[in-house]
């Protein structure tokens, strides 16, 4: 189960679906690629999380599988690259 705040900021971009399958596809349209690994029960207790999702350089800690993957998509979705303006070119 995702926290109210993932679900709001989710809702601010339109996905309304917060289930495992509908944010693993969702992931799948903005990502070329990811790793999420289900971790052993020692790295778990150490690192307190039980997923791990690993995107380019970005590392994404999380309980469940649903909170893995909306916490990459919306590192994504509002990321300094999602919010940059266009640039005018200088030709």
């Amino acid at each position: 189960m995702l926290s109210s705040e993932l679900v709001t900021r989710l809702h601010q971009h339109g996905i309304i679906d917060s289930g495992e399958v509908a944010l693993r596809e969702e992931l799948e349209k903005h990502a070329e690629t990811y790793t999420l690994i289900r971790l052993a029960a020692w790295p778990a207790r150490r690192w307190k999380c039980h997923y791990r999702l690993m995107m380019g350089d970005n590392i994404h800690d999380a309980q469940s599988a649903p909170e893995a993957y909306a916490l990459a998509l919306l590192s994504l979705l509002e990321g300094p690259s999602a919010q940059a303006e266009p640039q005018p070119s200088h030709s």
